[in-house]
């Protein structure tokens, strides 16, 4: 059932109702053949106190005709092309819930995703993140032998330190696994959205572990699809456009989070280290560099500098 009460004073703390209201956040851009699917999965969840936003990103296919067919049962949101990070925005500007959870529109969720991350937030206040293993399928929902989320072992864990020390965390799943407290996530969003970053979902993963205890479970609670459209899950060629969502990180971080002023320098030294991988004098790319090492201090850049050639010769960096 859908939660229609709109209460203008959402509450803060950290505490969950009972029976929290939690907000399924469906992106979606030209994916007519796979939107229905993905929100036909949060309908079936064996957890019923959801509201489901989904979020069309201007499409130019028939999306927005499979959208409107399920009425009100879903918080449709239209809106001119913007990225992934405009639909974070939008989504979570709508919603009411208290746990917060992200779905792209041609992965799914297995029936029982929202039950167990209720549970999981429920178990201790101080966990601010969920986030979940995925199982890789293919388009006609076959399951891949391949995971993204590797080693994955279901425990508490606090990644603070890492973060605060300059530090890339384990890896994180993309935005199908990701699920947060409303509490925490009002720290993070609303989100720089340029129209030039159409895909990144690492500013807001990054700073969610930066600030906050989490926990990870094991069990593949997202089924993501792999498709000849969807954008760079499994692909190694495209390092001008991976450089790009780590420079526009490391700005943000340091925009709005200075005190991970260390962690946003090494996004920076990585994200150079990319671009000069790809041998692309791509020119939004060199002036987002520019403008980065502009006003920190030589010790930084030499720094940053040095990290870089780390990472251009060595590509030992997996986000």
């Amino acid at each position: 059932m859908i939660n229609s009460n709109k209460s203008a004073n959402l509450e803060k703390s950290s505490m969950l109702s009972d029976t929290p209201v939690v907000s399924i956040i469906i992106g979606n851009y030209n994916y007519e053949r796979f939107v229905g699917q993905a929100i036909d999965s949060v309908l079936k969840q064996t957890y019923q106190n959801i509201e489901v936003i989904v979020v069309d990103d201007g499409s130019k296919d028939k999306s927005r005709e499979v959208i409107s067919q399920y009425g009100d049962l879903i918080v449709p949101i239209f809106k001119e092309n913007g990225g992934q990070p405009s639909n974070y925005n939008a989504g979570f500007a709508q919603s009411t819930g208290e746990i917060i959870c992200f779905l792209d529109s041609d992965d799914m969720f297995v029936p029982d995703k929202i039950e167990k991350v209720v549970k999981t937030f429920k178990s201790s206040e101080e966990i601010g993140w969920c986030f979940h293993s995925m199982q890789l399928i293919d388009e006609d929902n076959n399951t891949l032998p391949i995971t993204n989320t590797p080693n994955y072992v279901t425990r508490e864990c606090d990644f603070r330190p890492l973060i605060s020390a300059g530090r890339i965390p384990p890896h994180i799943p993309p935005c199908s696994g990701l699920c947060f407290r409303r509490s925490l996530l009002d720290k993070i969003l609303p989100m720089p959205a340029p129209k030039i970053i159409t895909n990144n979902d690492y500013y807001v993963k990054f700073m969610a572990v930066g600030l906050s205890k989490g926990f990870i479970l094991s069990d593949a609670l997202t089924l993501q699809k792999i498709h000849s459209n969807n954008a760079a899950t499994l692909r190694k060629d495209r390092q001008d456009q991976k450089a790009r969502k780590f420079m526009y990180t490391a700005l943000w971080v340091k925009q709005k989070f200075p005190k991970f002023y260390k962690f946003a320098n090494k996004l920076m030294a990585v994200g150079m280290g990319f671009q000069w991988q790809s041998g692309n004098k791509d020119s939004i790319n060199e002036k987002t560099i520019n403008d980065y090492l502009f006003s920190i201090s030589n010790r930084e850049k030499l720094n940053i500098y040095s990290r870089a050639i780390y990472y251009y010769f060595r590509s030992l960096i997996k986000v």
